[in-house]
């Protein structure tokens, strides 16, 4: 008979306590959030499934879980999420950074591979910094520019380079910016990389509720995607330098027609790449 106290027990009774409150992951949930709390890596649960919480912890995993049953995302509960080579520090004021985002940086850093030279490079949206940090952690000799219109985006990003960048921090540079807008208008770049707004109100309510009452709207939705998107490819390329290149994650069923119109208006090359799910997912342009 297992302990009420032990690893095992709580995981049951949590997982349990979630499936009623219909949390889809809740296993998984349950154990991420555990193991965070206990700080130890999840497989190493089972290998400690004996072990009895003390009150405190037993108070502190209670508290996650009701967190959890009331859909604030995990990463949001214990502050931090994996994202390509490194960890993280995410909060409310930062989009949870996805699968897609990571193929995108693996994207850039694979058609560069072959380009020695250094680069100066946008991060345009940033969020958590998890783009421009990923990239500057590949590519020690790429000068990196971190914008959001947020401040306490900035200053989470800000965060991350301190922890994950530390030696190369003072070659990151950070702007608060709508966009371009407060954007040095001499500075000039080789690589625009971006993960804007893109998801047109109008779907707010098919999203699920983690992303709903917890994301930051400001980062995921827009009246008009397509106008918005439009302008914001229009505005890099006039700061691009010659031969540069723009990366940009959107929506699928807008990606084909911004780069066709992009090439209508002026760039020199563009294609639309495809996610690992196989949806058009990234607009790819060079000036």
């Amino acid at each position: 008979m297992q302990h009420p106290d032990s690893i095992l027990s709580l995981l049951k009774k949590s997982e349990d306590f979630l499936k009623k409150k219909e949390i889809p992951s809740a296993r998984l949930d349950a154990e991420i959030l555990l193991a965070d709390l206990l700080n130890l890596q999840r497989v190493k649960l089972y290998v400690n499934f004996e072990r009895l919480l003390t009150e405190t912890e037993k108070n502190a995993y209670r508290e996650r879980i009701v967190d959890r049953s009331k859909n604030k995302p995990t990463a949001y509960i214990t502050g931090q999420k994996a994202f390509y080579n490194s960890v993280f520090f995410v909060n409310e004021s930062v989009l949870i950074p996805r699968p897609e985002t990571e193929e995108l940086v693996e994207k850039i850093i694979l058609d560069f591979k072959e380009n020695e030279k250094e680069q100066t490079v946008l991060d345009l949206c940033t969020g958590s910094g998890c783009i421009g940090i990923s990239l500057k952690l590949a590519r020690k000799d790429w000068n990196v520019i971190l914008s959001d219109v947020s401040e306490e985006a900035l200053a989470t990003a800000r965060k991350n380079a301190e922890k994950i960048l530390p030696e190369e921090n003072e070659s990151i540079q950070f702007l608060e910016s709508d966009l371009f807008a407060s954007i040095p208008s001499e500075l000039r770049f080789d690589l625009i990389a971006t993960n804007p707004p893109y998801i047109p109100l109008t779907d707010k309510e098919t999203m699920m509720k983690d992303v709903i009452d917890y994301e930051p709207h400001l980062a995921l939705f827009l009246e008009n995607p397509k106008e918005f998107l439009t302008r914001l490819i229009d505005k890099a390329r006039s700061r691009l330098n010659e031969g540069g290149r723009f990366y940009m994650e959107t929506l699928p069923s807008l990606a084909p027609v911004l780069v066709a119109e992009a090439i209508a208006n002026g760039w020199k090359e563009g294609k639309v790449e495809k996610d690992l799910s196989g949806k058009d997912r990234f607009v790819v342009l060079t000036r």
